[in-house]
C-alpha cells in the first residue's frame, strides 16, 4: 500500500524558510515520479516542482524557481521541498505526489502560511 506521510508546514514571516518532508512508503522510491503541488485558498491546485528520482531531473514552476530547491534522499525515500525567501502569495496547502508505474498517489497535504 502506498503512503505519503508530509510534514514540515507551518507559519512563517515573508522573507523566512521552511522546509517541507514527504516520507514515502509502499514502491520503489527510486523509481518514481515525484512532485509538490499546492493550492491557495480559492483557487485550484497548482504544480510547483518536480523530479525523477533517477536520474535526479528537476523541473519549477515560475513563480518558485531561484526560491524553492526539490530533492530525495533514497535512502530515506523522503521528498523534500526546501523553501526560501518566501512570500505572502506562496501560502497554500501542500501536497506531494507521486507516480508509481501509472498510478497517482497523494499525501494528506499540510498548511504553508506566509504572513506578518
Amino acid at each position: 500500500q502506498v503512503q505519503l506521510v508530509e510534514s514540515g508546514g507551518g507559519s512563517v514571516q515573508p522573507g523566512g524558510s521552511l522546509r517541507l518532508s514527504c516520507a514515502a512508503s509502499g514502491f520503489t522510491f527510486s523509481m518514481g515520479i515525484l512532485s509538490w503541488w499546492r493550492q491557495p485558498p480559492g483557487k485550484e491546485r497548482q504544480w510547483v516542482a518536480d523530479i525523477t528520482i533517477t536520474p535526479g531531473d528537476t523541473n519549477y514552476a515560475s513563480a518558485v524557481k531561484g526560491r524553492f530547491s526539490i530533492s530525495a534522499d533514497n535512502v530515506k525515500s523522503t521528498l523534500y521541498l526546501q523553501m526560501n525567501s518566501l512570500k505572502p502569495a506562496d501560502t497554500a496547502v501542500y501536497y506531494c505526489k507521486a507516480i508509481n508505474l501509472g498510478d497517482i498517489y497523494w499525501g494528506q497535504g499540510m498548511q504553508v502560511t506566509v504572513s506578518s
